[in-house]
């Protein structure tokens, strides 16, 4: 798609923040899990406080994808010890990629993978790596297709519901053909 714009979100957008965050979430996995178990997740990971200390951690960034002034998908990245695994610290997280769901298809996600990438190269991180939850075969095909590898698998609680993430990962070849 044309005309969407990447932006860093600040702390004065932690609003627009939760609304992306709590749309996307929802619309991602509303069918698979209980209601009881949404609406905590829901209201526990995207509170205002939660988000505030994720804009503000200096390990931690989150980019906008932004079509005619509207928040579209958005991308969370960790480095450091912001990492939600401790794995390595010249690695980068991608936490997040969420793009609304009449979006999907549209090449939102890939915009949003790209400025992870491109952040990665930047930093010069040795790896990329994600979790992604063993149903949402979607998502675990976008990856796939980027070149991410599973290697490991982590547990994540939503709700009082015990998931299972596939970890994947990609390795980063510096070189000057791959280099920003």
């Amino acid at each position: 798609m044309e005309n969407i714009a990447i932006e860093r979100a600040t702390l004065q957008d932690v609003l627009k923040l939760q609304d992306i965050g709590r749309t996307t979430f929802g619309q991602t996995f509303a069918e698979l899990n209980s209601v009881e178990n949404m609406q905590k997740y829901l209201q526990e990971s995207f509170s205002i406080a939660k988000l505030t200390e994720e804009l503000s951690n200096q390990y931690s960034d989150i980019y906008f994808a932004i079509l005619d002034a509207s928040v579209i998908g958005y991308l969370k990245i960790n480095l450091n010890q912001a990492q939600t695994e401790k794995l390595d610290l010249d690695a980068l997280e991608i936490e997040r990629i969420y793009v609304k769901k009449e979006f999907h298809g549209k090449k939102v996600g890939q915009l949003l993978y790209q400025k992870a990438i491109e952040i990665a190269h930047k930093i010069q991180a040795s790896y990329v790596w994600l979790g992604v939850w063993e149903q949402n075969l979607r998502a675990i095909r976008f990856y796939t297709k980027n070149g991410f590898e599973p290697f490991s698998k982590h547990t994540f609680w939503l709700g009082d519901d015990e998931q299972t993430d596939l970890m994947m990962k990609k390795e980063l070849v510096m070189n000057s053909e791959l280099k920003p």
